[in-house]
């Protein structure tokens, strides 16, 4: 559609956006959908038009006055994570998959360092954890170490842990993305060496229908809040059409509403971890249905449910976008 065309369409609702203050918070927040909808598009095919950079100061202006808003609802939490988060995820949808990628190549650079260096285990797991995860292989109980101690001190450490990593991902952002690299890179390297460890003892199958009872969700957050990190990292680097201080602000904001959202699902991570983990006689089926339920879910919503969320609204505002 030609620029003159979607301005033509879309102009009257603007100027009523401009002009007319909103009645409530709720109308605030739709305007706020409706006008990032045409600001994307208006980015897609006109990146560079003062078309462009007027929506981007228009939906700025609603971005303040929506978090600036004091007075909160009683079901503001529902639609924090029904709308609002799922948004999030599809606007920054690329920042994600770089985090996935970058964890990725990670995680098999400590697989294949793990392969081909002896030492390189020990060099990043510590001594101390290969010898007992040794000794327990030898006493035919591999997965041991879930089984130590009281089950409610183990939750409380792991998610105390589990949380401060997952915040440290996502504030590492501050140093123009590469602190959240780094977190990335230890990360992924100690998963692949650690999971090499088992590979390297033929019990790679069995590692992951243990492990992944947890680490599904525990991987998944922590790759979520590398992606909050970098949504923070690259507000400094690449403002776009924002002044820098104001991409730094909305970059911030909306990467810590990132982290926000995940933090539910690292306690239930830690909840598997500490209770549900260390029955490893639990029969293969349920191990995974558990490890597939939440795979499934962390693809659907962080995926699917953003996306089919986003047409959805589209679909609501039919003057957004109209070719």
């Amino acid at each position: 559609m030609r620029e003159s065309l979607f301005i033509k369409q879309n102009a009257d609702k603007w100027k009523v956006y401009e002009t007319k203050p909103a009645s409530d918070p709720d109308e605030i927040a739709e305007r706020f959908v409706n006008i990032t909808d045409d600001l994307a598009y208006s980015k897609t095919f006109y990146p560079k038009s003062r078309t462009t950079s007027y929506l981007n100061n228009l939906a700025a202006g609603f971005h303040q006055s929506i978090y600036k808003n004091k007075k909160e609802h009683g079901n503001r939490v529902f639609k924090f994570w029904k709308h609002e988060l799922p948004l999030l995820f599809r606007q920054y949808h690329r920042q994600l998959l770089y985090s996935f990628l970058f964890f990725m190549v990670f995680f098999f650079i400590g697989w294949i360092s793990a392969k081909y260096d002896k030492n390189f285990v020990r060099l990043i797991l510590g001594d101390d954890y290969v010898n007992m995860t040794n000794a327990n292989i030898a006493k035919h109980d591999p997965f041991g170490v879930y089984k130590d101690g009281n089950s409610s001190e183990m939750f409380l450490m792991i998610v105390s842990n589990n949380l401060y990593v997952t915040v440290l991902n996502y504030i590492s952002g501050i140093l123009v993305s590469l602190g959240t690299l780094v977190m990335l890179f230890q990360n992924g390297i100690m998963l692949g060496s650690f999971e090499y460890l088992f590979v390297s003892h033929g019990l790679g199958i069995q590692s992951v229908l243990v492990i992944f009872i947890h680490g599904t969700l525990e991987i998944s957050s922590l790759i979520i809040a590398g992606g909050a990190g970098l949504v923070f990292g690259n507000s400094i680097l690449f403002p776009k059409t924002y002044k820098r201080i104001l991409s730094f602000k909305k970059g911030a904001l909306d990467g810590l509403k990132i982290t926000i959202g995940v933090l539910p699902i690292i306690v239930v991570a830690a909840i598997f971890e500490s209770f549900v983990t260390r029955h490893t006689e639990m029969p293969i089926w349920l191990s995974i249905l558990i490890l597939t339920a939440s795979l499934l879910f962390i693809i659907w919503y962080a995926i699917i449910y953003p996306i089919q969320l986003t047409k959805k609204l589209k679909n609501t505002n039919p003057n957004a976008g109209k070719s």
